[in-house]
């Protein structure tokens, strides 16, 4: 459409896998695009998190692009489980075999977008190394992540700490040297789990403060051989037509089953099974396990028994097993070598489930009345998960009111994608969609394909304003807790309800009815011409 740069049919916000695919597919329908990247170059989450061990806990071949049948063939995928280097590298590639670096505005973050009425475009305020900038686009599309926004705890002291300190999230791009010196790492949750094994190879000694214990499983990652990638790529199409048809979006041996259906020998025969598998396809060793809370006792039972062998210390591995929480009722973890860490003599396992992290010195920290003297601190403490970074950017609907203040009593959406009261918005994998209980990228491309066939359809059609009712958006709102409800997952405190940020409101998140069910509700409204919607074309010609 050659507009100008300072305005455009479309805005993008994030170069990770979401703005990419989304800037590749506006470019290629004739839309002319501005993709704005708060880091300095392509990558998104992978961009950020380069930590020791950072890796997917999905298995590469099915955590990458399937929009280009060449793409998949030319790209060879080294390990089961991708380290972030091979993601990032396979980022760069796609950037560059695409030609969408030119789209992107680096080391620039959006700060300020304000829906104009008249005109059905968003003014969007950005602030980057050349200062600020001010563009115009029909289209807000959002690709900001999950998982984007980390959090530290105000720690008392923090800033009079002499050391050095860090966060998995925002990780320094170039090598951190522990070598011995005395490391404390905050957290046990996937960040941290990648990396305590390989950060105490490297420190003098490491002290792990674990507030809360993990169900982990090892993900067995081993390199793909030459023969298995030949026939994972000539099977390509059938295995990405039967990763739609799974709940998951992605292919994992499972048994539809009840471990009741089961005697005890045949249950440990089982779990066993898929213990060796390792990962996150261990949840697919029975079909109760997240709804039966007596089958959901059962696993924990044995996975705890399990730990129990690894753990060399007694009062250890009781520290390291959760109490009371529903196994994978958080995001189950996929760690290397981490329970056998324990057993180093270089390694202390620290609980602070009572009085915690009392406060930092400037030597080290006190936690439980104890101090440690300290050299570095890493903090594994997480995001504020899938509103976080949208609401920090100030968008405001035609009406004055801005997102933030509409979520504040938690996020309503309609089909995870549109929120009343802001037109011409789109927000990837958010509140309301599958997200992360879907293969991240295959849901990226869905949610994509199906925001770009909405904007053609506008086009096509002479419409400059799309905005999503009220009352469709509180009946989706009715699907997603419906289906969370049937979850054990609904049950606990986790990132999915915001139980980790302070003062945020609790509400289960994501959709968790399935892949092949959201597909259907995504068509549904495609097919009969977007009846949640409400259309409308500017008077003004600009």
């Amino acid at each position: 459409m050659g507009a100008a740069r300072d305005q455009v049919d479309a805005v993008v916000v994030g170069a990770g896998f979401s703005g990419l695919y989304l800037c590749h597919r506006l470019v290629e329908n004739g839309f002319s695009v501005r993709v704005f990247e708060a880091g300095g170059d392509v990558g998104g989450t992978w961009y950020w998190n380069r930590y020791p061990g950072a890796r997917c806990d999905i298995e590469s071949v099915q955590y990458c692009y399937q929009f280009s049948d060449e793409l998949q063939q030319e790209w060879t995928w080294s390990e089961r489980y991708a380290s972030q280097p091979e993601l990032l590298d396979y980022i760069h590639h796609v950037t560059d075999r695409f030609d969408l670096r030119r789209h992107i505005t680096f080391d620039t973050r959006v700060n300020r977008a304000t829906f104009d009425d008249r005109t059905h475009r968003w003014t969007v305020e950005t602030h980057g190394a050349g200062g600020p900038e001010t563009v115009r686009a029909r289209h807000l599309l959002l690709g900001v992540g999950v998982l984007s926004t980390t959090l530290t705890p105000d720690f008392e002291g923090l800033s009079s700490f002499a050391g050095r300190t860090f966060h998995t999230g925002t990780w320094p791009h170039d090598p951190v040297d522990f070598e011995g010196r005395r490391v404390g790492v905050i957290g046990t949750g996937s960040s941290g789990i990648q990396s305590i094994p390989l950060l105490a190879d490297q420190a003098k000694h490491l002290h792990v403060f674990q507030r809360t214990a993990n169900y982990v499983i090892p993900a067995r990652n081993r390199p793909l051989e030459p023969d298995e990638t030949a026939a994972i790529k000539a099977g390509y199409a059938e295995l990405r037509a039967n990763a739609r048809e799974r709940p998951t979006g992605f292919l994992f041996p499972f048994n539809p089953g009840s471990i009741h259906d089961m005697t005890a020998d045949e249950q440990a025969i089982q779990l066993e099974k898929h213990w060796q598998i390792g990962g996150l396809p261990f949840l697919g060793a029975f079909g109760d396990i997240l709804f039966d809370r007596e089958a959901n006792r059962m696993v924990a039972r044995w996975w705890a028994d399990k730990v129990r062998t690894i753990v060399d210390d007694p009062a250890t591995a009781e520290l390291l097993i959760p109490k009371g929480d529903v196994f994978g009722g958080k995001r189950l973890c996929a760690g290397t070598d981490y329970f056998e860490t324990y057993n180093r003599d270089d390694v202390t396992l620290v609980d602070v489930s009572g009085t915690g992290v009392e406060r930092f010195t400037p030597t080290g920290l006190v936690a439980e009345g104890v101090e440690y003297h300290l050299d570095d601190v890493v903090f594994a403490t997480g995001f504020d998960a899938l509103t976080g970074t949208v609401v920090r950017i100030d968008i405001t609907g035609p009406d004055g009111e801005t997102i933030a203040d509409r979520w504040a009593v938690g996020p309503d959406t309609y089909l995870g994608l549109s929120v009343a009261g802001f037109p011409n918005l789109f927000n990837l994998q958010g509140p309301g969609s599958p997200g992360v209980f879907v293969t991240m990228v295959t849901g990226i491309e869905h949610q994509t394909d199906w925001i770009i066939d909405h904007v053609c359809w506008m086009r096509d059609r002479g419409i400059t304003r799309s905005e999503v009712t009220e009352d469709a958006q509180g009946r989706w709102g009715d699907v997603v807790d419906a289906a969370a409800a049937v979850s054990l997952r609904s049950t606990c405190d986790s990132w999915y309800t915001g139980a980790n940020v302070a003062g945020k409101h609790r509400r289960f998140m994501p959709y968790i009815g399935g892949f092949p069910a959201y597909r259907e509700a995504c068509a549904t409204e495609a097919d009969a011409d977007y009846p949640s919607y409400r259309f409308a074309t500017a008077d003004v010609a600009v």
